[in-house]
């Protein structure tokens, strides 16, 4: 099951998502969002916030599902952000590690050093990220 939601993340982008988007979408069934919901939800968080400077669009996908997975308290009393914080702060060393870097222009090489990874190996490593935060089998 989790490499069935990895081709997806990446179908997805081949089929015009941006990293964010990919990500989010192949795990919004296990957060209870509907697909066009999460697909226009992360629509801003592709490229690095849009700029390619800012936070990878697959980890910040990352993070909304931990968001999304961790938060059981409701807009009524936010108990959970600590939690969340805590496995945010997590996922972010793992990818870190896996690819180099967090930011987008550093993996993708526009700050002057070598491309670390493609925008396909960020997704595949955020979506492999999620199947381990849902422990998808």
């Amino acid at each position: 099951m989790e490499q069935k939601r990895i081709d997806n993340a990446l179908a997805l982008h081949k089929k015009g998502y941006n990293c964010a988007q990919c990500v989010v979408c192949s795990y919004c069934d296990l957060v209870g969002l509907d697909e066009k919901t999460a697909f226009r939800v992360s629509e801003g968080f592709g490229a690095g916030m849009g700029d390619f400077k800012g936070t990878c669009g697959a980890l910040t996908g990352l993070y909304m599902l931990a968001g999304l997975k961790t938060d059981g308290s409701g807009i009524d009393g936010p108990k959970t952000k600590q939690e969340t914080y805590k496995k945010v702060k997590e996922l972010s060393k793992k990818f870190k590690e896996m690819t180099g870097s967090t930011l987008c222009d550093e993996l993708k090489g526009l700050s002057g050093g070598p491309v670390l990874r493609s925008c396909n190996g960020c997704i595949e490593d955020a979506a492999t990220l999620a199947a381990d935060l849902f422990k998808v089998e």
